[in-house]
């Protein structure tokens, strides 16, 4: 399988990790679309220097993370913002209203988080564990760890709010 191949199928197996950061970085659509080229672009360049050392989800991650928050610290200068309304959801054919309103709620507040708390919440969204999610950060697991703790305390807070 030649180079682009593989590529096209990291991309197409792992498309959610990369539509999940969209989505938690961005506030509109065409926001989201371009994030989401300019991370399949950033991992393009960087797929010759993936060696193997640890798995293409934790490359996919750390790549994709980086580039959304350079996008965002240069967005800031232009900002531009939409509501939650426009946040794409894919959605089953069990629909359910009242999840998808308190999904909604819940990415608000995300919405709300610093840069870094975004993406720890993300991973940790993602069933990532405190190792994973170190090596992707490049924090220690112990940071990890106190920062999602302070994470879901503020994110409870807020929420109870409401």
């Amino acid at each position: 399988m030649g180079k682009e191949e593989s590529f096209t199928r990291i991309i197409k197996e792992n498309e959610g990790v990369i539509f999940k950061i969209t989505t938690i970085y961005t506030q509109n659509g065409q926001d989201q679309k371009d994030l989401y080229q300019e991370i399949v672009y950033q991992l393009w360049k960087s797929f010759d220097s993936f060696r193997n050392e640890s798995k293409i989800s934790t490359w996919m991650y750390r790549i994709a993370l980086n580039t959304a928050i350079s996008q965002l610290k240069k967005s800031k200068k232009h900002s531009n913002t939409s509501g939650i309304d426009q946040v794409v959801l894919k959605q089953t054919e069990n629909y359910d209203t009242e999840f998808e309103n308190r999904l909604k709620m819940v990415y608000k507040h995300i919405h709300q988080l610093n840069i870094l708390e975004k993406g720890l919440i993300l991973l940790l969204l993602e069933g990532k564990k405190y190792d994973e999610i170190a090596e992707i950060t490049g924090l220690s697991e112990t940071n990890v760890g106190t920062r999602i703790s302070r994470i879901k305390q503020k994110l409870k807070s807020r929420i109870l709010k409401k």
